[in-house]
């Protein structure tokens, strides 16, 4: 038997036969500058056109110290599947909001003060429109956190993302003195637990948020939902809070510093598996699942794919997206510094003596 003859190859094969387009991509490139410079902060270098990022690791204005010996603190997350319902809306300007709370608000359970972000963006192709659409997100959340962007990577894929797909990956750094890292360990019995309102289903679970809105009750994402007076697209894509700046006010603060004894994100495992996660030796928690009110987008998707209530509180954070454990002596200015940072905080539980673990009451 002959051997098979391979095809004969053009007669100039180039990258865009293989489905990228650099000139394409340098237009994408270049609306991003822009958009990052607004994000960065005086402890940021310029550095046009280099291979990495430069930042001073400079004293805080914001936390008032001079650094004796600090520790960085890094964090990285993603959007999961909520880019889906992105996709299906063709809205991508909030997402990148996601993305930056999703690990700001992780490296501040540790105290911490972010100092930048950088972001990793894949796509099956070249999109100038949807890329800006992301990076603006990104910019509007590292602006809320008071971190700078400063790089990122934006991946073209063919081969590996199929039409209409995007990934998305991000990654904060942040600084802390080490004698003030919060890590729970002076958490005591008689501490109190604040539950501060999330704005919604945050980045969490939509694997279940899809299959009961859209497979299960067959909604598109342009249907309104009456009782929510919203569309299912706009409920879905509620961008994730970010708490860094009602949490560094008052960390800034002696009385604050002083006050918490532990911080926990409420992401996915609910405040149960989230909270356990800081908890020491020796100190169980209760909360009572009667002082406080989930929004109704819960209840919403609840009924939709008949989710069992437990269910409900072990995959969503249930309108409760960030836990301060606080001395009992301090919740009331803690709760008032708050409210001055428009954020309300709700006693939700107290620390206890017993097993290390978390018991959800009513």
């Amino acid at each position: 038997m002959s051997a098979r003859k391979p095809k004969s190859p053009p007669t100039s094969l180039t990258y865009q036969d293989a489905g990228l387009d650099l000139e394409l991509y340098d237009q994408a490139m270049e609306r991003l500058p822009a958009l990052m410079k607004r994000t960065h902060t005086p402890r940021v270098m310029d550095l046009p056109g280099g291979f990495a990022g430069l930042f001073r690791l400079g004293n805080s204005r914001r936390f008032a110290v001079n650094y004796e010996d600090p520790v960085l603190v890094s964090g990285t997350d993603g959007v999961g599947t909520k880019l889906k319902v992105a996709a299906k809306l063709g809205v991508y300007n909030t997402v990148g909001i996601d993305l930056v709370a999703m690990s700001v608000n992780d490296c501040l359970c540790l105290g911490a003060e972010p100092l930048f972000f950088l972001d990793y963006l894949a796509l099956p192709k070249d999109d100038p429109d949807l890329i800006s659409q992301v990076v603006a997100g990104v910019v509007a959340g590292c602006t809320e956190a008071g971190c700078a962007l400063l790089g990122g990577e934006t991946a073209i894929m063919p081969d590996i993302y199929s039409k209409g797909d995007l990934d998305l990956a991000g990654f904060c750094v942040g600084v802390v003195e080490r004698k003030r890292i919060i890590d729970g360990s002076a958490m005591r019995p008689k501490d109190i637990v604040l539950g501060l309102e999330s704005s919604g289903f945050h980045s969490n679970g939509y694997s279940l948020v899809r299959k009961a809105v859209f497979d299960v009750a067959g909604l598109k994402v342009d249907d309104l939902v009456p009782e929510l007076n919203q569309t299912v697209g706009e409920t879905l894509l509620t961008p994730t809070r970010i708490y860094v700046k009602p949490v560094v006010d008052l960390l800034s603060r002696k009385h604050g510093r002083d006050a918490v004894r532990g911080l926990a994100h409420i992401t996915g495992g609910g405040i149960a598996g989230n909270l356990e996660r800081i908890l020491p030796t020796g100190c169980r928690v209760e909360i009572d699942r009667n002082s406080w009110t989930p929004p109704a987008m819960f209840g919403w998707l609840q009924g939709l794919g008949n989710i069992d209530r437990e269910e409900m509180f072990r995959v969503f954070n249930m309108g409760i997206g960030f836990v301060l454990v606080v001395r009992p002596r301090s919740v009331d200015s803690v709760v008032r510094r708050l409210a001055k940072q428009n954020v309300a905080a709700h006693r939700i539980g107290v620390v206890g003596e017993g097993e290390r673990g978390v018991t959800l009451l009513n």
